[in-house]
């Protein structure tokens, strides 16, 4: 069981696939729960991600691997059946294209008590559309959002990639969260997939807060920033330029620092600065990890900012 621990900030969830990210250059440990974990963890709170590996040599590594980044394994499950996850990356002027592996061992989620628990402690939990992919995935998905505290802050990461996702899955997603995060690309697609009309990001965005009943409604824009909608306002930021060594990861280190920034109450321009000021630490950095300069996350923020 994970304690609230004086000064070990809040207790902040990254829910779905962890995958190896097989690179020209190499393996990396991937996936959006452990990147979101981990950056959740340099911003100072308790990230923990939650998913499943196979019982062979990429499941035990990956766990090891964890541990170097500082980050709790208890709760990943093993799969002595299915294969650890991973995921053929082609990058080209830094941006990532992926082709995964299905069914992979975080296709099988299952429900347990521990898992239980820990949704009844959780500050926030952060959840995806790929790792919905498979039907007892999806439902453990819901289960653990269904079992989390009512205060618990809910944020559903789109994430488009394939044909693994439908209209279904998608619009129930966005019922069941608080806080929705998606690119310039996936907005247009998830108006339509909807049945909506898209005109314009902001109206766009408008139109899915209100449907939803959403808290927060966020469009990240790649070097161009990102827009924030939330039912008092928005707020718009340029972004940071930096050299883009590659743009995995930077995603979710994004919507850790918005998850981060939102649940110690900021506003919306704070969030929107410190989510893009991670966002982009991460894509100036190789791999969806990097270790801060001088062992502090400020450090190396400092330099971009």
């Amino acid at each position: 069981m994970i304690d609230h621990v004086a000064g070990k900030g809040k207790i902040v969830v990254g829910l779905g696939e962890l995958l190896w990210d097989l690179l020209p250059a190499g393996k990396q440990l991937g996936g959006a729960p452990a990147n979101f974990a981990y950056i959740t963890s340099l911003l100072g709170g308790q990230g923990i991600p939650l998913s499943r590996v196979g019982k062979d040599d990429l499941g035990e590594e990956a766990l090891r691997q964890l541990k170097h980044l500082g980050l709790p394994t208890g709760f990943v499950q093993i799969d002595s059946l299915h294969a650890t996850g991973t995921a053929e990356v082609e990058l080209n002027h830094g941006q990532a294209r992926f082709e995964i592996s299905k069914q992979a061992a975080w296709d099988f989620l299952e429900w347990t008590p521990e898992w239980e628990r820990l949704a009844g402690q959780a500050d926030a939990v952060c959840f995806g559309s790929l790792a919905q992919r498979s039907p007892q995935s999806r439902e453990t998905t819901r289960n653990f959002l269904r079992a989390s505290s009512p205060a618990a802050v809910h944020i559903f990461d789109v994430n488009l990639r394939g044909d693994f996702y439908s209209p279904e899955l998608l619009s129930e997603s966005m019922s069941l969260a608080d806080i929705v995060k998606l690119n310039d690309e996936e907005l247009p697609k998830m108006m339509e997939l909807g049945g909506l009309v898209h005109s314009d990001e902001k109206s766009s965005a408008e139109q899915l807060l209100k449907l939803y009943d959403l808290q927060l409604v966020c469009v990240t824009r790649g070097c161009r920033g990102s827009l924030l909608i939330s039912k008092s306002g928005f707020n718009e930021h340029p972004g940071f330029r930096v050299k883009v060594v590659d743009t995995i990861g930077a995603g979710d280190a994004f919507t850790a620092g918005l998850a981060h920034e939102y649940l110690h109450g900021a506003s919306l321009d704070g969030m929107n600065e410190v989510a893009n000021l991670v966002g982009a630490w991460v894509a100036s950095q190789a791999g969806a990890t990097p270790t801060p300069k001088e062992g502090a996350l400020e450090h190396s923020l400092a330099e971009i900012s």
